[in-house]
């Protein structure tokens, strides 16, 4: 019998379990760990963040579906991670042994490195449903009273759709109210133009979103490095071509979201031949740790380069459908580790990504993520917005039934056979 430990209950955490579940021998043991006792569906945050969704629409009970898999649980946040003695630690002092672990922990949020960034200083955050909650009491205070609004990603920051559709959600919801002539809204990123995504663009992803943002008269500013925010006032250094200072900027601002950079969680950070500098694990072709082999990771925690050097430093996303082809490279390969087989599986690292406007929305798949790629396609339409729509719902459906049906790749294939009638 071997025990095989899943670290996060997250997008990449829970299909993890589910299909590890369904690839492991019935002797096998699989259990979770998780610092929360809910699943929450993170790409429907923006939609938490305007009251467009309750925090209860998006959010499930962990334990009961897992014991439906006959899949253990343990509601507590891990302290430290132990490699060299196959043992993580818990916060409550517990200590669980595992012959194999998972690693899916999701992200480190480091408002951190940005002087007054996030919650606890003066912008808000859709990274975690928290977050999310906070920011939709906020936007209530608003609405009441508005003024003018700064979105986007800060230095580091690696997840830019969120910081568009929270852009062009924002500027749905206003209209919607007759406000949005009250509210300037100004775009700051790192990116090095609108529309690189931390992917070197996409398609016109470049030509698509600035005709966005000029149609919703949103300004931009790209190549910016966010230095300090203060109560009302976001100071932004722009920078040219070759990273130099260019610009300063001091921004007004009532309402404000900004997507930090990630790192690793503390119960990784530093461990020498397990994480990379900023606490991202190591793997290599089969989602295994190099050091040491019996330790497996999927998900944002995952280290991976960057697409390209940019001006101001940027990150490369890891989306859905790339999460889901860990997962299954990971299952499987460690079910090949429980039988005495060497890995023989690996994930595709493509990048396909639905984005919603608020009534519109773009979709874009990069087939593989780093370029020259087979596809490479980007497109703007009301049925990307419905479409999202109804992948949350199915992929909550998914959740509760506990299965580990591929939904990201049946995602993939319609927006492909879309793709496709276009063309013709």
């Amino acid at each position: 019998m071997a025990h095989i430990v899943i670290l996060g209950a997250g997008i990449g955490g829970m299909p993890m379990a589910y299909e590890m579940r369904d690839l492991a021998r019935p002797e096998d043991k699989v259990t979770v760990i998780s610092n929360n006792p809910k699943f929450h569906f993170v790409p429907s945050n923006p939609w938490v963040a305007v009251d467009w969704r309750k925090r209860g629409d998006i959010e499930i009970d962990i334990e009961p579906v897992l014991l439906k898999r006959k899949i253990g649980f343990v509601p507590v946040g891990a302290k430290r991670v132990h490699p060299d003695r196959n043992q993580i630690e818990l916060e409550d002092g517990q200590v669980i042994d595992y012959d194999f672990l998972v690693i899916a922990t999701g992200p480190k949020l480091a408002f951190d490195e940005v002087e007054g960034l996030g919650p606890k200083g003066h912008t808000q955050s859709i990274c975690h449903v928290d977050h999310a909650v906070t920011a939709e009491q906020g936007w209530q205070g608003f609405v009441k009273d508005p003024g003018p609004v700064v979105v986007g990603a800060v230095q580091g920051a690696s997840c830019y759709g969120p910081a568009y559709e929270f852009a062009f959600i924002m500027d749905t919801d206003l209209r919607k109210r007759r406000l949005r002539n009250k509210v300037p809204m100004t775009f700051v990123t790192a990116e090095p133009y609108i529309g690189h995504l931390g992917l070197g663009g996409v398609g016109d992803s470049k030509g698509l979103l600035e005709a966005a943002l000029r149609e919703r008269h949103i300004r931009w500013i790209c190549n910016a490095k966010v230095t300090k925010v203060e109560a009302g006032k976001m100071h932004v250094t722009e920078h040219d071509e070759a990273g130099q200072p260019k610009k300063e900027h001091v921004l007004d601002f009532k309402y404000s979201m900004m997507l930090p950079a990630f790192k690793g969680v503390d119960a990784v950070f530093g461990i020498e031949g397990l994480t990379n500098p900023r606490g991202f694990i190591l793997i290599d072709e089969y989602q295994r740790n190099p050091k040491f082999r019996n330790i497996y990771s999927v998900g944002v925690c995952v280290a991976i380069p960057p697409v390209e050097a940019t001006p101001v430093p940027t990150g490369a996303p890891k989306t859905g459908y790339m999460i889901e082809s860990m997962v299954h490279a990971a299952a499987h390969n460690i079910r090949e580790a429980l039988v005495g087989l060497e890995p023989s599986h690996k994930a595709t690292w493509n990048a396909v990504c639905l984005a919603d406007f608020g009534d519109t929305g773009v979709a874009f798949v990069a087939l593989p993520q780093i370029p020259p790629r087979n596809v490479n396609w980007f497109s703007e339409g009301k049925w990307v917005h419905l479409a999202k729509i109804a992948f949350e719902k199915y992929f909550l459906r998914k959740m509760k039934k506990g299965t580990s049906e591929p939904v990201f790749e049946k995602m993939v294939m319609n927006a492909l056979g879309i793709m496709k009638l276009r063309d013709k």
